[in-house]
């Protein structure tokens, strides 16, 4: 027999074996079950003292919240958590994401938050990850945010700190108004850049915005700091300091932006702006905050 054929026809034996191997086990797992077996172990391991950190205090300014996640868990005084897919009526987040939120997908430990994105069946879903907001247990109207954190990488893959409008539950969104401190699309090609967008209400939805571009290296290399300028005049975005973007806000059509807005972290897992992951995507994928701090301006 040729060498060639006998051992082309075994490997199409073995690979059957296994797909009906699999199909099998799968049919006999719990249908809430995760099955994460194609992950593959993220290879980063970067410590929290790598990167940029910014000061507790700023002339001006004094401290009014912060979320140091010095805890073991996370803390339920500030944090909500919500969960599953938006369906009925917001199915895919509004943007045809892919993923199924869940709280299990975060932890808190030596002082960091971790939401980590998984790939694995979960119900009608084949990745899982969490969003946590303080809807209705800290909002803030105007000041400065400084977010310290270090974000994720692969196709498919949307980190995203930002915020909401508190009177969203009475006067919907985009209405609510959106401040989007910092998103970013993963991919080979956009890992060192991220987005700071404004989204409101004129006549329909309207959004403006700005990028900053890393000039070395991607946002999973260490931690950088992410921070917006608030007050009754304009809005101002910043990567370690560095001011990239400016808004004025005082436009009479642009009320959303004086009022109190509750923040959002999550990780998203595919949708309309970053597409689906990829061969290349490797998973886990974890966002990782060591601070959230509010100061806003001494009387």
């Amino acid at each position: 027999m040729d060498n060639k054929l006998f051992f082309t026809g075994l490997l199409a034996f073995l690979s059957l074996a296994v797909i009906m191997a699999c199909e099998n086990d799968s049919a006999d797992l719990p249908e809430n079950e995760v099955v994460d077996t194609l992950t593959i172990t993220n290879p980063r391991d970067v410590s929290v003292e790598d990167g940029y950190v910014t000061p507790l205090e700023y002339d001006g300014y004094e401290l009014v919240w912060n979320d140091e996640f010095d805890g073991d868990a996370v803390n339920t005084d500030y944090w909500e958590f919500e969960t599953g897919t938006g369906c009925p009526d917001l199915c895919g987040w509004g943007n045809n994401e892919l993923q199924y939120y869940r709280k299990e997908n975060t932890s808190v430990s030596d002082g960091v938050l971790t939401i980590e994105a998984r790939r694995g069946v979960y119900l009608d879903r084949n990745y899982t990850s969490a969003r946590m907001k303080t809807q209705g247990k800290k909002s803030f109207k105007y000041g400065r945010i400084d977010i310290r954190a270090l974000l994720p990488e692969g196709q498919g893959i949307w980190p995203a700190l930002w915020m909401l409008g508190e009177n969203i539950t009475t006067v919907g969104w985009p209405r609510c108004g959106e401040i989007d401190i910092m998103e970013l699309i993963g991919g080979s090609d956009r890992e060192n850049e991220v987005h700071g967008t404004l989204h409101w209400d004129h006549n329909g939805h309207v959004y403006t915005g700005g990028s900053y571009t890393l000039q070395t290296g991607t946002f999973a290399d260490e931690y950088h700091v992410f921070c917006i300028i608030w007050d009754e005049a304009t809005i101002r975005w910043f990567v370690n300091d560095h001011q990239f973007h400016e808004i004025d806000i005082t436009p009479d059509h642009m009320t959303e932006f004086h009022d109190e807005f509750f923040f959002v972290f999550n990780v998203a897992v595919g949708g309309n702006w970053p597409g689906d992951p990829d061969y290349s995507t490797v998973f886990p994928q974890s966002m990782k905050v060591d601070y959230v701090r509010v100061f806003q301006a001494v009387p």
